[in-house]
């Protein structure tokens, strides 16, 4: 296993629609199991495979707090099937959007489909933060940013900031 460099905002490549995983073996395993290893060192409770340069429907979760034990979940070609009319508001942030949290109000409750790490197709029926994650994971596979779902005043800055923060880090560039 190990730890991916993660792919920060502005990047375009965060904006791709993820395709499809048409078989699941032993590369795409050990895929997911370098995101779990990348999203335990970051560290986070979710990531998704286009936030390490895998345009892929491939995400990864562990809720676990600290001090329990890891408990990760794999989801492959997952797929919101039913999303509650109840909302709710979580703050939510992003590996990809470091140190910029903000709240997003999401359905509270999603039915989602999904193949597991043996290629086996599931459902799981996710409520409070579970349901939040998925969500905003899947977002990420369609190319979707949870900065998305804030006023176009508050995302406008965000973008703003990490286009700066990517220019001064620009290769070549003179600090003096």
């Amino acid at each position: 296993m190990s730890i991916k460099p993660l792919i920060i905002l502005p990047d375009p490549i965060l904006r791709q629609v993820s395709k499809p995983v048409e078989r699941v073996d032993g590369d795409l395993r050990r895929l997911a199991d370098d995101m779990l290893e990348t999203m335990y060192d970051a560290p986070g409770i979710g990531l998704a495979a286009i936030q390490v340069g895998e345009p892929r429907r491939l995400l990864v979760i562990d809720l676990a707090k600290e001090g329990e034990p890891p408990a990760p979940h794999v989801f492959i070609n997952p797929e919101i099937l039913v999303s509650s009319d109840q909302r709710s508001v979580y703050e939510e942030g992003c590996l990809s959007i470091p140190d910029y949290y903000a709240e997003v109000e999401r359905p509270a409750a999603v039915r989602v489909k999904y193949l597991d790490r043996d290629g086996k197709l599931q459902e799981i029926e996710a409520e409070g933060l579970m349901a939040t994650c998925l969500q905003h994971e899947i977002d990420h596979l369609n190319g979707i940013l949870f900065i998305d779902h804030i006023s176009k005043l508050k995302r406008d800055m965000v973008v703003k900031k990490f286009k700066k923060l990517a220019k001064e880090k620009a290769p070549g560039r003179m600090v003096g």
